[in-house]
Formats: C-alpha cells, sequence, structure tokens
C-alpha cells in the first residue's frame, strides 16, 4: 500500500488526497499507520489506520476505568475463573490468538457484554443470570471475541480519523439531578469510560460477529443453538425488560434478520454440530452464588428504572430492599451511597460508601465518591486519603487530580493545591472545574 500511495502521490502540485496526507503526517511524526493491511478474520486487504500495539494502548488505557465503572469484577472468584477461561479458550481458537483475551464477569446490573479492541471483554451479572447454559455464554464471547478479531473498533476509528469525525471518551451518564456540580463531577467518574470506543456497531459488523461467534463456539465445542438461544432471549428480554437491555441494543443493534440468520447457520452450515452439549447444568453450577441474590440484583434493576426516572425515593426503598437480601454486595452498597448523594445528603451516603470500601476495598469506585462525601463534610484529610487511594487503584482520570487540588486546599497546602490543579488542566480539565482551578491558581500566582 505504501509504495503504491507514493507512486500516485503528485508531491509537485500538492495536490494529495485526505488519506495520503494523513499518511505522510504519520511518517513524519513517527506514528505507526499500518496502511492496507489483511483483515485476520476476513481474508481481505483493507485500509487500517490502528495497529495491534494500539490497539492494546487503548485497552490499558479505557478498559480499567470502564470496568471499575461497571462496579469492578465479581468478587465470586471461581464465577470469574469460570468466565475468564471460557474467553481465553474461544480467543485462542479466532483468527487472532495471539491477542490477549481478558473476559471480566462485571458486577453492573444491567445486561450488556462488550469488548475492547485489544482483547479486553465485559460480562455484566445482568446477562449472566439471564443465560441458562455455557453454550449461550460461549456465543456471547464469541460473538465479542469476533469483534476483536475482525478489529472492528479499529475499521470504526479508521473511517471516523478519514471522515474527521473526532472519538473522544465520554462519561458515564446518569441523572444526577443535582445542582451540586462537583457532586455531578464525581457521580461522572471524570470523562474516562469508553464512550466511542463502545460505540454503535454496524449491522454488517453484527452480522460478521455473529456469524464468526458461531464458528468459534463451535470449534470449542458448544451446539451452534446455543447462539439462537442467546438471541431468543435477547429478544425477549426487549419486551420485558427494555430499559435494562437498552445499553445492549444501542451498541449491538439487534434485528429479526440476525436471528434468522442465527437459526439458518445453526441449522444449515453448523447443521452437523447441533448434537454437541449446551451444558446446562455444568452453567447452573457456575452461576448458583450470582442466582442465590437474584432478588438483590433484581431490585436494583428495578432502582436503576427509578433513578432514571427521578424517582428517587423509591429508588432508595428498592436498594434497601436489595441490601436485606445481600447486605454486602458491592453493587447495591454504592448504587445506594449514589442514590443518597443525588439528594445531597451526604451523611446518608456516608455510611453506605464506607461499608462498600470494606467489602470491596481493591475496588476504586466507592474510595473516589466517598472522598467527595467527606469533602462536602468538611474532611479534607480524610478526602485526601481516599483520593490518593482511587488514584493508586486506578490512575488515568484527569478529575481525579481536582479532587486532589481541593483537597489539598483545605488543608491550606497551597503547594500541592497549585501542582494538583495545573496537572488537571493540563490533562484538558474543563467546565466550572477549570474555571475554579484557573482561578485559584491566579490568586496564588502559581
Amino acid at each position: 500500500m505504501q509504495d503504491q500511495e507514493l507512486k500516485t502521490m503528485d508531491l509537485s502540485q500538492h495536490q494529495l488526497t485526505r488519506r495520503q496526507l494523513l499518511w505522510l503526517m504519520a511518517i513524519a511524526s513517527g506514528g505507526v499507520m499500518t496502511g492496507c493491511s489483511v483483515n485476520p478474520a476476513t481474508g481481505k486487504r483493507q485500509l487500517m489506520l490502528m495497529s495491534a500495539s494500539e490497539e492494546h494502548k487503548i485497552d490499558q488505557q479505557h478498559a480499567p476505568h470502564q470496568l471499575s465503572g461497571d462496579y469492578g469484577v465479581v468478587q465470586d472468584k471461581a464465577l470469574q475463573a469460570y468466565v475468564a477461561g471460557l474467553g481465553q479458550r474461544i480467543g485462542g481458537l479466532s483468527h487472532r490468538p495471539e491477542m490477549t483475551y481478558s473476559c471480566n464477569a462485571l458486577n453492573a446490573n444491567y445486561i450488556n457484554a462488550y469488548a475492547f479492541p485489544g482483547g479486553t471483554m465485559g460480562v455484566t451479572r445482568g446477562i449472566l443470570l439471564s443465560m441458562e447454559s455455557e453454550a449461550e455464554l460461549a456465543a456471547l464471547i464469541g460473538h465479542e471475541v469476533a469483534h476483536v478479531a475482525a478489529r472492528h473498533t479499529a475499521q470504526r476509528m479508521t473511517k471516523q480519523t478519514l471522515t474527521g469525525i473526532a472519538v473522544a471518551g465520554a462519561g458515564v451518564a446518569i441523572a444526577t439531578q443535582t445542582n451540586n456540580t462537583t457532586t455531578a463531577l464525581a457521580l461522572g467518574l471524570g470523562g474516562v469510560a469508553a464512550g466511542a470506543l463502545l460505540a454503535s456497531y454496524s449491522r454488517s459488523d453484527e452480522r460478521q460477529a455473529d456469524s464468526l461467534g458461531i464458528e468459534y463456539m463451535t470449534r470449542a465445542g458448544y451446539s451452534p443453538d446455543g447462539m439462537v438461544d442467546l438471541m431468543d432471549m435477547l429478544q425477549n428480554l426487549s419486551g420485558r425488560q427494555p430499559s435494562m437491555i437498552e445499553q445492549m441494543f444501542s451498541s449491538h443493534p439487534m434485528s429479526d434478520e440476525r436471528y434468522r440468520d442465527a437459526q439458518r447457520e445453526a441449522t444449515g452450515r453448523y447443521g452437523q454440530h447441533r448434537s454437541l452439549p449446551m451444558h446446562r447444568e455444568r452453567y447452573m453450577d457456575n452461576t448458583a452464588g450470582l442466582r442465590r441474590i437474584q432478588p438483590a440484583i433484581e431490585q436494583q434493576q428495578r432502582a436503576e428504572t427509578l433513578l432514571g426516572q427521578g424517582q428517587h425515593a423509591e429508588a432508595i426503598t428498592a436498594l434497601e430492599s436489595s441490601l436485606k437480601t445481600a447486605p454486602q454486595d458491592y453493587t447495591g452498597l454504592v448504587m445506594l451511597g449514589k442514590a443518597w448523594m443525588m439528594q445531597e445528603q451526604y451523611d446518608k451516603a456516608r455510611p453506605y460508601l464506607q461499608q462498600a470500601i470494606a467489602v470491596y476495598p481493591q475496588e476504586a469506585q466507592a474510595q473516589h465518591l466517598d472522598g467527595v462525601v467527606a469533602l462536602q463534610q468538611k474532611q479534607p484529610d480524610v478526602a485526601l486519603q481516599r483520593f490518593q487511594t482511587y488514584q493508586q487503584l486506578l490512575p488515568g482520570n484527569p478529575n481525579t487530580d481536582f479532587f486532589l487540588g481541593l483537597s489539598h486546599e483545605g488543608l491550606q497546602q497551597t503547594p500541592e493545591a497549585s501542582q494538583a490543579f495545573r496537572r488537571f488542566l493540563q490533562q484538558g480539565g474543563s467546565g466550572k472545574q477549570a474555571e475554579y482551578a484557573q482561578a485559584r491558581l491566579a490568586a496564588w500566582g502559581s
């Protein structure tokens, strides 16, 4: 591709196509542009402006924040090992076995699964509770592995670059309905979620991921009927629990055509594999711990819908009910802390956030939220400790520097506050927080 580009460029007349200009800019800056490369899943040559190493970097930069935004990896180590092992096995049978496939069972209640371009995947406990066999889980993971193997995110970002569309991370959307901008910022956790990286795939990408997913799951020894069952479950849920499945359908557009295609492939191309096992009992055994707290999770799902509708009192009642069933559930504790924060009742939020930290000290989200509550309660020393711990557990959130600055300022540690505010601004901090940081730096002559 590169030689061909050079031959067709009329450098003397300076008449370059946009693609040629981008390629020259990458070479001049030492960047890596892979140009035309062979898609490993299709065998076809296509323009690709992202290398495999860049795909891994995206995972390292963004995936930890998305996983934490989904309340972290489940604390049930056996369940996590079960999901991770299946992810590695199916990834190893894909067209890109060299990728680092890391499949994580997550504490989030909504029904979804996603994959970052370097192989990091998330499967929420909401969708784990909705499936009934290991073959369904293999189909789901096979579909996500296919997005990695076919380099769908890299393709989309290449198209966005060529058409001049900026790709930027988007914050976690949450209906705060609070006038306190600091609290609203904290509940969003800093604009470091996946955003555009996990944006909607095209329908053609979804069809290809379905087809490759069936191929990979049958290679792994599962009946292709697992994919049909998965599609059937998702379609049924769209009618019964539309709010819980909305995010999955926004990133993975569903259609009757996809369901019919899965049926046709399962009975036709992969018909000889239908006698392979579904492993229903093994799936139920491995998800038994999750199912024991299913009533609590369902109450939390109801609370999330209520919060989205601004019905905070009803949501709080549902969350309190969930904690009666599962008093040590990290997600329920953090959600109830958030719900009270939305009401700006920080004294009521604090006990739940502190309990969440005690239950799951390795997960970062509750640390950050409790730091904000400590600031609101005029405890900058406690806040500083929380934000420092958060930064150790999950570096890379630019807004943490803003909160560190507030904490140092509250402790009258002006040099440290100045450094934190400068770091926040250097990382692109904006809005009222940036105005505040700039005003403080100007007042201090920093």
